[in-house]
């Protein structure tokens, strides 16, 4: 980190590449709480804490009890996710070259986070409704989108983005980001109307389990088919070698996440699966975000520190 002097007032000075590393961290961050929220409902700790934002009546520190304990743990994570987004901004606003768009973007996840301890307190307040449960995970998933493109637009130069594909594969990489928002939703409301609600007093949606998993399991077919005719697609096209590796992984984690998503409804949804099953799904939204990031191309930003030498 270099430094810079605006009138009298010597800032620090930071380089794309240390400004990557920051929003990386918040990534990070953004998937970890939203794995451990998870972790809270399936050990049956979703009411743990039954106060907001106290964790009991006067109580800031939870009582050592295991539900309260994995409750307030959990709130604690809140706050270095909240950390990593505070030096996300920061950062952009000390980054060489200032870059207006990530500055738009780290304030998204302050927005989200923002949203998110709102949201979590009603969460608890309503007693781990579904609708509530719902709309935690869906601001989750938006706020690792936002991270995402933060991370990756960091790498990039802010210039027009040039296609390395033809307009009909860029059409269905966008079709697939959109059907994989739609399976997990679906995947939410079988959540919902699960057994694993966070606390066994809990009230479930009033569909028929076997339906609404039918139709997330229809859902994670059509991802996977159009998945998989997009990349013949790229072959047939001569897509590059990076886009194409970012189809594969797409397909592998689809396929994975789906393996996963049946055994566990075949062995009664044990947390520890659906644990991991909730993890997968993560993965597979990153994956599909990264693979439609990859059919336009900016250069990459040099360090202003590094000599000409050194970049050729």
């Amino acid at each position: 980190m270099d430094s810079r002097t605006i009138g009298t007032v010597r800032l620090p000075r930071l380089s794309p590449r240390a400004y990557r590393r920051i929003t990386l961290v918040a990534l990070l961050a953004q998937v970890f709480i939203t794995v451990s929220g998870a972790a809270v409902r399936l050990t049956g700790s979703g009411l743990g804490c039954s106060d907001w934002p106290t964790c009991e009546e006067n109580q800031i520190v939870a009582p050592l009890e295991y539900h309260a304990m994995i409750e307030f743990v959990n709130r604690t994570v809140t706050g270095f996710v909240s950390v990593a987004v505070i030096l996300a901004v920061l950062g952009s606003l000390i980054r060489t070259p200032r870059r207006r768009d990530l500055t738009w973007l780290s304030l998204g996840l302050v927005a989200g986070v923002i949203g998110q301890i709102v949201l979590g307190g009603l969460t608890v307040l309503f007693e781990l409704q579904p609708p509530f449960v719902i709309a935690h995970f869906a601001v989750s998933i938006v706020l690792i989108w936002n991270a995402f493109v933060l991370h990756e637009r960091s790498k990039y130069a802010q210039s027009p983005a040039l296609p390395v594909v033809p307009r009909n594969a860029r059409i269905l990489g966008r079709v697939l980001v959109v059907v994989s928002a739609l399976t997990l939703f679906t995947g939410t409301i079988v959540t919902g109307t699960g057994p694993h609600g966070g606390d066994e007093n809990v009230e479930r949606l009033s569909f028929d389990i076997t339906s609404v998993a039918r139709v997330h399991s229809i859902t994670v077919w059509i991802f996977l088919a159009l998945t998989i005719v997009t990349l013949f697609i790229l072959h047939r096209t001569g897509a590059p070698l990076s886009v194409n590796r970012r189809a594969k992984y797409l397909v592998a984690a689809i396929v994975i996440q789906g393996v996963i998503g049946y055994v566990q409804y075949f062995n009664s949804v044990p947390p520890g699966l659906v644990l991991i099953h909730v993890f997968g799904s993560v993965v597979v939204w990153i994956a599909v975000l990264a693979f439609d990031l990859s059919l336009v191309a900016r250069p990459l930003e040099t360090d202003p520190s590094e000599s000409p030498s050194t970049t050729s």
